[in-house]
């Protein structure tokens, strides 16, 4: 499937066809880790486990601002497409996918070499420091191929196309959920590799898939695919990747905010010992279900607000947000009630019955659980306003509900609750960030803002917040290089922004 105008048609149904392969593919790629985990915790045992909850955060740590990248190009593409420039669409490829490659590759041999200093850092319990070690190193080898993989996937929602990711998750899910027992327990000529095969087989799977998608991508000739006579864009411009940067950073960042959290709790929750943490592992396992619907409702809302951003359909772009909210509280509300009413029975499906373990993942995902239906109008929210460009907010709103609030929430409490804290700072978290998030959405300076301007040569926006363009039925005309001016603003000149429709201005110093 080539790219898809998401400028036109019903919001609801749009959305809602955009949205459902990206939740299969978070299904699939969830359905694999959670698999994964099952042959691990059941067969390897409770430290295995441990190091497998502790190694997957680091990963998610040490990856956040590569993740921010990829986001910022998703936006760049999805706007380059709906102001019609193709030519800009394969400079922001080019120039992101050069960019991506060497940045995560840098972070794949930092890792590595630190991989014990790191999990140290953490605390991971001395049970499994050495399972840590032997499954973490794998996927730091994997971890160029995995993460360009994501991030071609990312592109192509970007231009429209959920379809086509959708696909080759399958085929890496299911080849990693072949693999796994194949490389962990071996047969005939393959060895047993323990927690190692795990990660092992993970990087086969997704370097399979990988191969196979590019290749589908050459032989149909997708408009993101840079043939021969467009490997110059390879070449990095260095306008595109400062905006690529400084917008990618703020949401890379964010990331790290989640992931250090992430991180810092699990510190907490290491001190009660690996049954808890075990327990800990396996209910944010379950919880990564319940943010699916969230997670890609949010995507699909933001594919479609840079589209029509980059076309200027301002009206379509509130549609859009109420439309994502009200399908969020549908499909993760669905989701929360099914959890609740089931919770033994998926508890069961990772831990042994009879174990000290489950009883406390039962009560862990009695408690946050619920709170997931705030935490999708929030990500809806962040949604629409990043896709114009407005990447600070969000970064400052997660900020204040994990640093300042949560955190401080559980820590400070675990001497009078235990870890019962750590369990409620999570719904405290989620509703603080939802309220912050609506009082930006209602009042914020984010209409008007998009990070590129309209046209036909090059839009490389200024590299402030946002650029605030003009709204209207047509893209803006852009600044063309034969003008004579810089590709990107001079930072010390002030932008002179123009109003959406019932917005005010912003100038940006």
């Amino acid at each position: 499937m080539a790219e898809r105008d998401l400028t036109r048609g019903p919001i609801g149904r749009t959305l809602f066809w955009f949205s459902l392969p990206v939740l299969g593919s978070n299904v699939l790629q969830s359905l694999n880790a959670s698999i994964n985990a099952m042959w691990i915790g059941h067969y390897l045992g409770e430290s295995a486990l441990t190091a497998a909850s502790n190694a997957n955060i680091l990963l998610f740590f040490l990856l956040g601002v590569v993740f921010g990248i990829s986001m910022a190009n998703t936006i760049l593409i999805g706007q380059s497409i709906g102001a019609k420039n193709r030519e800009l669409t394969q400079r922001i490829v080019g120039t992101s996918a050069t960019f991506f490659v060497l940045v995560s590759v840098a972070v794949a041999l930092i890792g590595y070499c630190f991989t014990p200093e790191l999990l140290h850092m953490l605390g991971t319990p001395g049970d499994a420091r050495d399972f840590a070690v032997a499954y973490l190193r794998i996927i730091f080898l994997a971890l160029p191929v995995m993460y360009f993989y994501n991030f071609v996937m990312m592109a192509l929602r970007g231009a429209g196309d959920a379809r086509t990711p959708f696909r080759f998750m399958l085929l890496s899910a299911g080849l990693d959920v072949a693999l796994n027992p194949l490389f962990i327990f071996g047969w005939g000529p393959v060895p047993p590799f323990g927690i190692a095969g795990s990660a092992g087989a993970t990087l086969v799977a997704q370097s399979v898939s990988l191969a196979a998608l590019m290749y589908t991508l050459y032989r149909r000739r997708d408009p993101l695919w840079l043939q021969r006579e467009d490997w110059k864009y390879l070449r990095i411009d260095p306008g595109l990747l400062r905006l690529i940067v400084v917008k990618g950073l703020p949401m890379g960042l964010q990331m790290v905010v989640i992931s250090s959290s992430a991180m810092v709790m699990m510190g907490f929750v290491n001190g009660y010992g690996s049954q808890t943490t075990a327990a800990y592992g396996v209910a944010s396992q379950l919880w990564t279900y319940v943010q699916m619907p969230a997670l890609a409702i949010g995507a699909g809302v933001s594919s479609m607000t840079a589209q029509n951003v980059g076309a200027g359909l301002w009206d379509r772009v509130s549609r859009i947000g109420r439309v994502g909210v009200g399908l969020n509280f549908v499909m993760t509300g669905a989701l929360v009630i099914a959890i609740l009413l089931f919770n033994r029975q998926f508890m069961n499906a990772f831990l042994p019955g009879d174990g000290y373990a489950i009883s406390v993942a039962q009560h862990i995902n009695t408690v946050v659980a619920w709170s997931f239906v705030l935490f999708g109008v929030t990500i809806v929210l962040f949604g629409v306003v990043r896709a114009t460009g407005a990447v600070a907010a969000p970064l400052v709103i997660l900020f204040v509900s994990q640093w300042v609030i949560r955190l401080p929430f559980a820590w400070q409490m675990q001497k009078h609750w235990g870890a019962e804290a750590i369990w409620w700072s999570f719904p405290l978290g989620f509703a603080v960030s939802l309220v912050m998030a609506l009082a930006y959405y209602k009042w914020g300076r984010w209409r008007g803002m998009r990070m590129l301007s309209g046209g036909a040569k090059l839009a490389v926006a200024p590299v402030k917040d946002a650029v605030s363009a003009p709204a209207g039925p047509s893209p803006a005309p852009i600044v063309s290089p034969s003008s004579g001016e810089s590709l990107t603003e001079d930072p010390r000149r002030p932008i002179e922004s123009r109003e959406a429709p019932g917005e005010s201005t912003e100038t940006r110093p």
